[in-house]
């Protein structure tokens, strides 16, 4: 029987009412108790504290383990004697000689002659219905264990204590720094290593979605980093043509082509010179340019497009991205060598809807620039603000911001409410169907696709066959070759 319900069962022991008690019921009584011995027993022995009981007279009845290992006795060495028998090499004193003597309870430290350990025990007395002891139960923990677990409270708060510190000198800096808010931990952190890899000369590449702030935390690094007073140079890769990107990195000489300058012109890594190169995503950046751009990192020296002579450069590069570089690698279209010379420290920022507690003053501090500039007084009341932390953003700050000035100026009254917001909350209820049961359909060509949807998604999300795969329980070799088979099959489907 695995469980019991002490109030439906007898267990008593009382001679006069076992005869009253039918055979069977006698069994059951019987195994019942035994069982509960047992369990009783199992508690006892695994229990991290070391236990020590004795009868009434001092007699030593039952001990654990933990008491074993502590006094560095066997049980078959003490069991039977009198506790009087201990303090005789084994015990400096007894506490269960002292709650027989009182009849109180006692705490006292107990030197452990065998191990030289010293614990804390306490002592207590069990009484019967006339008021007689007729057990002592001693409890008896560790002075090291004790100790060893004040030291890890004591790292722990060391730790705490200083990551608020680091946090707080953070929140220093940033009150000079308007164009960025962290009020959230996850940002704070980003911020904490961003502030430690700053005064470095490392490569830094910044990674995230679009509209996380990726250009505020590079211009961050530049301006915490003994370059600050030099340049700051920002370069879209994604916003140059592929025909023109080459000759704006790098620069070119008179007559490199037709239409360029009689005289030349500096391309972006000069102009950044002893200052900050910052190439906004980076993963737009035509394989035959990383080549380049590689060399530039790696020999600290450029040549410009015509030119045969190299120029030497003293400039920190910053990069940034939205896109998985890893899968990119992975597919060939962005060269590893160059992934592993950017990606020396790597910053991820967090989405919006991961750190929702900079949401609020996020949303506060874009209200009042856009208050100021359109001459308006709107506030947010806290149900618009509690809507705007519900809210998944998929643009991000970005998008925090431009609904911020949608509402400033669109809106028709000063006090913001969570209706006015140009966006609709999705419902936790909305269910959405995948497949219309009043029309005939292939069941086998459905499976495959919702399959290819979730092998899809799987990709994005992990952005390589190896942990995908493994994320679906899946053969690397099968994953592979359905993502293949099935984004074929279904290339041309939008929506499923």
């Amino acid at each position: 029987m695995e469980q019991f319900d002490f109030i439906e069962f007898d267990y008593t022991t009382d001679p006069a009412i076992l005869r009253q008690k039918s055979h069977e019921e006698l069994v059951e009584t019987l195994c019942l108790t035994r069982h509960l011995y047992d369990a009783l027993d199992a508690i006892i022995e695994n229990s991290m504290d070391g236990l020590f009981i004795t009868d009434g007279t001092g007699r030593i009845i039952k001990v654990n383990k933990s008491y074993e290992e502590l006094s560095g006795a066997c049980r078959e060495e003490i069991l039977g004697k009198n506790v009087h028998d201990l303090e005789d090499g084994l015990i400096s004193e007894s506490a269960s000689l002292m709650v027989l003597k009182t009849g109180r309870p006692i705490t006292i430290e107990q030197k452990f002659y065998k191990t030289n350990r010293t614990a804390y025990i306490t002592s207590n007395p069990i009484f019967n219905q006339n008021g007689e002891i007729i057990m002592v139960v001693s409890n008896n923990r560790d002075f090291e264990e004790i100790d060893q677990l004040r030291a890890q409270l004591s790292r722990t708060r060391a730790l705490a204590s200083e990551y608020q510190s680091r946090f707080n000198a953070i929140r220093e800096q940033l009150y000079q720094k308007p164009d960025i808010v962290a009020e959230d931990p996850k940002m704070l952190e980003v911020l904490y290593r961003s502030n430690k890899v700053a005064p470095t000369d490392s490569t830094v590449l910044i990674t995230g979605e679009t509209g996380t702030g990726k250009e505020e935390i590079a211009k961050f690094l530049h301006e915490n980093s003994l370059r600050a007073k030099n340049p700051f140079i920002k370069v879209n890769c994604g916003a140059i043509s592929p025909n023109l990107i080459e000759s704006e990195l790098f620069g070119y000489e008179k007559g490199a082509f037709t239409g360029a300058s009689s005289s030349g012109k500096m391309g972006y890594f000069e102009i950044a010179h002893r200052g900050t190169l910052f190439l906004d995503e980076i993963g737009e950046l035509p394989l035959d340019l990383q080549v380049k751009l590689l060399r530039a990192l790696q020999e600290g020296e450029i040549v410009r497009l015509g030119g045969t002579r190299p120029i030497q450069i003293d400039v920190r590069v910053i990069a940034a991205t939205n896109r998985n570089l890893e899968r990119m690698v992975e597919e060939k279209t962005f060269r590893q060598d160059l992934y592993y010379r950017l990606n020396v420290v790597q910053l991820c920022l967090p989405p919006l809807r991961e750190r929702t507690r900079d949401i609020p003053p996020l949303a506060q501090k874009f209200l009042s620039r856009y208050n100021e500039k359109y001459h308006t007084q709107k506030t947010l009341t806290r149900q618009a603000l509690h809507a705007m932390e519900q809210y998944s953003w998929p643009g991000n700050v970005r998008e925090l911001k431009n609904v911020v000035e949608q509402i400033v100026v669109m809106g028709e009254n000063d006090q913001v409410i969570a209706q006015d917001l140009p966006f609709r909350r999705t419902s936790e209820t909305e269910k959405h169907e995948l497949f219309d049961l009043s029309q005939p359909i292939d069941l086998p060509l459905l499976l495959e696709q919702l399959e290819y949807e979730y092998i899809r998604r799987a990709y994005e999300k992990h952005g390589t066959l190896k942990t995908a795969s493994q994320s679906m329980g899946m053969n690397i070799t099968t994953f592979a070759r359905k993502k293949r088979q099935y984004g074929e099959k279904f290339s041309k489907i939008k929506k499923y």
